[in-house]
């Protein structure tokens, strides 16, 4: 566990004290790999990479404990070694700048992978964490039991808080074991019966672990007991991958690698005016019409869009539709990056932000301008 008098978490202690005492803004960083998301990066950084390693592992419980610099990868092969695994696939952003996702940053960022939609997100998996507040002080929350729920639940409060409430220096997961079956199938639809498939698979008792639609094109990922996926093979018909195929192709949106977001990507970094958007919907919401290339996820409710289209109408449409809009990848943030809250919502935030970092010191911007 981390402890006051590890030389690492008292180095940053030391410089987030200072940094309090002069009003100096701290821009959270491990290894860089998201440092596309969210709102510009402001202040100096505030290197968490030395803070690395698992504090502890109990495979019996499945709970981890690991620290905030320990990159996702290191975490997973750890797990992989009792046949466990981190059931939310976060993104590794593995190519991206400045190579691995760490720990915290996963945590900071908030973001689930393909298995989101059957296996619940980050937060939910969250049952413990460690920050460091603005006034330099360590604060824990939760614990490393699955039943710890007791009082406001802080720990999973700090999941997608962009770092603005303070720097996270360890946490601790629930894990699962590795599924010991798993096959992928293509189905040739367009958007709108694909969408009336996956709400009809959806409120069956099939062993659906994630789905993808783009360009025509539907891909079903099963994962569980083998006799149950062999069932949804025979029952569901399609044609299915090769898992030499299907798994860079899973494991490629995961990580925002495959053809889809390297397009987008590209795009974006063009400075074209294309932005990539990522819409959080009601499965059951109908199709999107905006202007761009768009792939589905979650069964419907997550929705990536490629597109040219001003902010307030990505966020207008999005709304109606009962969802809301973040901007994933963007030249221009003008607009802001996630979607409005409701002012009640906002004094919440502001709040919180007061609490945990009253200088306002971390992460100036990331979340929303004011904080």
């Amino acid at each position: 566990m981390t402890t006051p008098n590890d030389p690492a978490l008292a180095a940053l202690v030391e410089r987030v004290r200072a940094a309090q005492a002069a009003g100096t803004p701290l821009a959270i960083a491990g290894h860089g790999s998201k440092s596309f998301y969210g709102g510009t990066v402001q202040g100096e950084p505030l290197d968490m990479t030395p803070l690395a390693g698992i504090s502890s592992y109990e495979p019996t419980e499945l709970v981890v404990t690991a620290r905030a610099g320990t990159p996702i990868t290191d975490l997973e092969a750890a797990l992989a070694e009792q046949g466990q695994c981190l059931p939310f696939e976060p993104p590794r952003f593995a190519g991206g700048p400045g190579g691995r996702g760490t720990v915290g940053g996963m945590m900071s960022a908030g973001l689930s992978g393909p298995s989101r939609a059957s296996v619940g997100s980050l937060r939910d998996h969250v049952l413990g964490a460690t920050l460091l507040s603005g006034r330099g002080e360590v604060l824990s929350f939760g614990g490393q039991v699955i039943k710890n729920v007791a009082g406001y639940d802080v720990s999973r409060l700090l999941a997608g808080s962009m770092g603005v409430l303070g720097a996270i220096l360890e946490v601790s997961l629930k894990v699962l074991p590795l599924q010991p079956a798993s096959a992928t199938l293509r189905f040739e639809l367009d958007e709108a019966a694909a969408l009336k498939q996956l709400n009809a698979w959806g409120g069956q008792p099939l062993p659906i672990s994630a789905s993808a639609w783009w360009a025509g094109m539907l891909l079903l990922r099963l994962r569980g007991a083998k006799a149950a996926v062999d069932a949804a093979l025979a029952r569901l018909g399609g044609e299915r991958i090769d898992d030499a195929l299907a798994t860079p192709f899973w494991d490629g949106l995961r990580d925002h690698e495959d053809e889809f977001f390297t397009k987008a990507r590209t795009a974006v970094e063009s400075g074209s005016g294309v932005a990539l958007w990522r819409l959080s919907l009601p499965q059951t919401a109908p199709a999107i019409k905006l202007p761009g290339e768009q792939l589905i996820e979650w069964g419907g409710g997550q929705r990536w869009w490629c597109s040219a289209a001003p902010a307030a109408a990505v966020r207008e449409a999005t709304q109606r539709a009962g969802g809301h809009a973040t901007l994933l990848r963007g030249k221009d943030k003008s607009a802001g990056v996630f979607a409005p809250l409701p002012e009640p919502l906002m004094r919440i935030h502001r709040e919180l932000k007061r609490e945990f970092d009253p200088a306002g010191i971390f992460n100036r911007g990331r979340l929303y301008p004011e904080f």
